[in-house]
């Protein structure tokens, strides 16, 4: 089998390659470590806290009684088998693709989507600034997912340009079709925007595009599972699905026909690409789950409350900012909401300006003597939770 896109992969032989294996920071090295650069951002990710806690992050259905039902770890993984068997056909760089695949959500809200508008709007209001999750990906491994290294100091992830790149551009929801990676090489932080920028690398195309295969046959198989379609949905589904494929409604044959459609399809001059019928026949699923799955009712009845539960905590903790005194006005609130406050003033200790554990060498990102420092704070706390945990955090605020 000819490997179409082999002489393009991110490898030592690539001109870019220099460019892509760049950390902010040069990272430490141990003899005879067998690890390329990207697996070691590979297994950075995995072995993060912001990685673990993904598995009690709503995907699209919140808190399954079910455990078969799809979580945001669950979701990454999926990410990473698509992309993964992708790159291996077309011949690009399977461990440069592994590891945007798992890091690419590290930095999603609690309660999917819906928390992310949640925050993005609270975001608009304190501080005037979007908030969307991939640029918040890219946050959290530069500054607030911490780990151990070799002196057991806490520090940033650092992780490759590319595995950086690759996390902030992924938007699978974008309906773009032909991704070529860009040329110029940018300054991620100055992005402003979800989904206007393809990736450096043709591995971080291939993630954008597995992105879209691993949820849109999954969040159907899930809504089935869970009774959220009518039986007029199902009928409706299955016309669809069988002029496409000639085959039933299955997530397993919706994955293969798409992931066999883009292997075909792409190379040199196409870029990552669907077939043209293809892309119709993604157009016409993905408008299929958002009518019927992402507005289904059972889905916006849960969203009002989640709603409820971020703007609370959130407006719990930011009221006790006052200038200098913030930090004691957080001490007086411990003790009548001492799980949630608690949590967030040790949290805070590994980013503020004030006291710090002399065991933390990363960065003081945050002065909450400024009333906006301390209010992005509060977001970017907000936006590390798991659904269980903010539920928590809830349940306390309004507990007597």
């Amino acid at each position: 089998m000819k490997k179409k896109l082999s002489h393009l992969a991110m490898t030592a032989e690539n001109e870019r390659w220099e460019e892509a294996t760049r950390r902010l920071t040069p990272l430490y090295v141990r003899d005879n470590d067998a690890r390329s650069p990207f697996l070691r951002d590979y297994t950075r990710i995995i072995h993060s806290s912001s990685f673990r806690r993904l598995k009690h992050k709503t995907q699209v259905f919140f808190s399954p009684q079910s455990d078969h039902i799809c979580t945001r770890i669950e979701h990454v993984l999926h990410v990473e088998s698509i992309a993964t068997t992708i790159a291996d056909y077309l011949g690009l760089n399977a461990e440069l693709v592994r590891s945007v695949a798992v890091g690419h959500d590290l930095g999603h809200s609690p309660f999917g989507h819906k928390g992310e508008r949640v925050l993005n709007d609270i975001s608009q209001r304190v501080l005037g600034e979007s908030f969307w999750h991939e640029k918040n990906s890219l946050y959290f491994v530069d500054y607030i997912t911490l780990l151990e290294d070799d002196r057991r100091d806490f520090r940033p992830l650092n992780l490759t340009y590319a595995v950086r790149d690759g996390i902030i551009c992924h938007c699978g929801e974008a309906k773009e079709n032909h991704l070529f990676p860009r040329e110029a090489c940018l300054d991620l932080e100055t992005l402003t925007e979800s989904g206007k920028v393809n990736a450096y690398t043709f591995e971080g195309c291939v993630v954008k595009m597995a992105d879209r295969i691993s949820y849109i046959g999954r969040d159907i198989e899930d809504a089935v599972a869970l009774g959220v379609l009518s039986s007029d949905h199902l009928r409706e589904l299955e016309e669809i699905v069988y002029e496409y494929t000639g085959d039933k409604i299955n997530n397993t044959i919706i994955i293969n026909y798409l992931i066999n459609d883009l292997c075909l399809h792409s190379d040199a001059d196409n870029g990552i690409c669907f077939s043209d019928r293809t892309n119709e026949f993604i157009q016409l699923l993905g408008d299929f789950n958002y009518r019927n799955i992402y507005r289904a009712p059972r889905v916006a009845r849960a969203e009002k409350f989640f709603e409820i539960v971020i703007r609370e905590v959130f407006q719990l903790l930011y009221d006790c900012y006052d200038s200098s005194d913030t930090h004691l006005r957080l001490d007086e609130l411990m003790k009548i909401y001492p799980r949630v406050t608690a949590s967030f003033f040790s949290w805070l200790n590994s980013y503020w300006t004030l006291i710090r554990d002399p065991r933390q060498k990363n960065p003081a990102i945050f002065d909450i003597t400024n009333q906006k420092d301390y209010a992005r704070a509060v977001i970017t706390y907000l936006a590390g939770m798991s659904d269980r945990y903010a539920m928590e955090c809830f349940n306390e605020i309004i507990s007597f």
